[in-house]
């Protein structure tokens, strides 16, 4: 990692969920400098004052201004939230084409500035867009993540956690996969306060359905989100956050991520959700969870669906 005085972070892309990640982060006191870059440029002056009038009551300083490319020179990490949005009724694949040009321009721009950080990518098709990343910055694989499954695994866990009354932190559960709609709970190693779930679906009957109906919830909550307000954004940005502080702080905890598989599952050149090791130098490791024969077949399905397009569009 090249010479970073403190830790700065630069955030591309001032959207919804741009600015509840950059809220967050603010709020965490996880980094010295945030620089945002946005094409809206009034907007952004607007957006910079108003965070920083937060300051006085976040836990540490954060410096927030309004960042040009030059500032990925000596940046810890860039966080790509830039994009074409998604459309009501539209989904997340049908994004792709737009937004991968999107990247590039972007990337080219971070790059000749010599940025030598780590990549985070929020935009959608996320597991396509971070592959697109990578694929355009050159840097090595574990230093560009995508946000993946975060915010899936944290719905799924919540909504878990409602179920029961716990809170979400003691239920452990992850969703793997596209983010979108061929992801998959992995049931077979989910525990809620270490009490697994395939235990207590041999105790209650009815157990499975409800699991399954929550699963489905989770995976469709986004629609649910965006049909209301327009977009999502606080729990997208609070796992950016989340993912940030990992980094940051080269905490080596396990995350949900959109990240490089070499053979994992069975899976080979592809960025895709599944928990990884996630510290300074990015992911450290990926997590391959082990999986019964149903989840196999629908991780494999879920990752056809993603080579499909992978392969029009990268060859």
């Amino acid at each position: 990692m090249g010479n970073h005085v403190g830790n700065k972070v630069v955030l591309i892309g001032a959207g919804d969920v741009g600015i509840a990640y950059a809220f967050a982060l603010v709020n965490q006191g996880t980094v010295d400098h945030l620089a945002i870059i946005d094409i809206d440029e009034k907007k952004l002056a607007g957006n910079v004052m108003d965070l920083n009038h937060g300051v006085v009551w976040a836990p540490s300083r954060t410096r927030v201004t309004k960042g040009t490319y030059e500032d990925c020179a000596d940046a810890s990490m860039v966080v790509i939230c830039a994009g074409a949005a998604q459309k009501p009724g539209e989904t997340r694949l049908q994004l792709v084409d737009k937004n991968v040009n999107i990247m590039n321009s972007i990337v080219g721009d971070v790059m000749k500035n010599g940025f030598d950080g780590i990549f985070l990518v929020a935009s959608n098709p996320v597991d396509l867009l971070t592959y697109a990343v990578w694929k355009a910055s050159g840097l090595p694989h574990e230093r560009v993540i995508g946000s993946g499954t975060i915010l899936d695994s944290a719905r799924y866990r919540y909504m878990l956690s409602e179920m029961d009354d716990i809170a979400p932190t003691s239920v452990h559960a992850y969703i793997i996969g596209e983010h979108g709609d061929s992801e998959l709970p992995v049931v077979s190693s989910a525990n809620i306060g270490g009490v697994s779930l395939s235990h207590r679906s041999e105790k209650d009957p009815g157990y499975n359905e409800r699991i399954e109906k929550i699963f489905e919830e989770t995976r469709d909550a986004a629609y649910t989100i965006i049909d209301a307000k327009g977009s999502t954004s606080y729990g997208i940005g609070m796992g950016l956050a989340r993912i940030t502080r990992a980094v940051i702080q080269n905490q080596a905890v396990v995350l949900p991520v959109s990240a490089y598989l070499q053979g994992e599952y069975g899976v080979e050149d592809a960025y895709i959700g599944t928990p990884a090791v996630i510290d300074r130098s990015g992911i450290n490791k990926v997590v391959e969870l082990a999986l019964d024969e149903h989840e196999k077949e629908r991780f494999r399905a879920s990752y056809e669906t993603l080579n499909k397009i992978k392969t029009e569009i990268f060859g």
